[in-house]
């Protein structure tokens, strides 16, 4: 398995899959990360890392399938036959989809269905559970499809809304969990590849 990587800040999911391909905790070789953010600091960890990078973003291909083409060359110039996206704040095209369909993994901060869609990411997602009075919380790492956050779920972690949680509190608790959840659900993803 050869990851790639689309990421739009930090790429905490891409840090934390790269940094168990190294210690043989995960049985795959990150190729690339490609950024829609000049200044995304995954970009510059990717590189130190020596993975491949890439810039891609509206600003250089204005036209959204110019864009798509462009994002689909780098990954498969990279060798790349599985696809992460870690915080990457974009829709993906349906070149993208489509090439890599059944092999694009997502982590939402949510126990999706519930808190999903367009327009609920990050904070957004954290200050919608608080809202709603919810007794729990979590991640879901789901495959990709062209619905926002529709794809079927591959793993979810729980974790309590506990009495006097802020948006901060909560987002620490769910993001304790986002690492090891990812890595759980591309290792199920590989062996059921492997399997068929």
């Amino acid at each position: 398995m050869r990851l790639g990587f689309l990421a739009s800040h930090g790429g905490s999911a891409a840090q934390h899959l790269t940094a168990a391909c190294r210690a043989g905790e995960l049985a795959a070789t990150p190729a690339v990360l490609i950024s829609n953010n000049s200044r995304s600091p995954a970009l510059a960890w990717a590189r130190d890392a020596g993975l491949s990078t890439a810039h891609l973003s509206s600003a250089g291909y204005p036209a959204p399938d110019d864009l798509d083409r462009a994002i689909l060359e780098a990954l498969t110039a990279a060798g790349a036959d599985t696809l992460v996206l870690s915080g990457y704040m974009r829709e993906l095209g349906p070149r993208v989809l489509g090439h890599y369909a059944g092999r694009v993994v997502n982590i939402h901060p949510s126990l999706l269905p519930r808190h999903g869609g367009r327009g609920m990411y990050g904070d957004r997602v954290h200050e919608a559970v608080l809202a709603s009075g919810d007794a729990e919380s979590g991640a879901t790492v789901h495959l990709v499809t062209q619905g926002i956050d529709e794809g079927p779920v591959l793993a979810q972690a729980r974790v309590p809304v506990l009495p006097g949680d802020t948006l901060e509190t909560l987002k620490a608790r769910v993001q304790a969990v986002e690492g090891d959840l990812m890595l759980r659900a591309v290792r199920g993803l590989a062996t059921s590849v492997t399997a068929t």
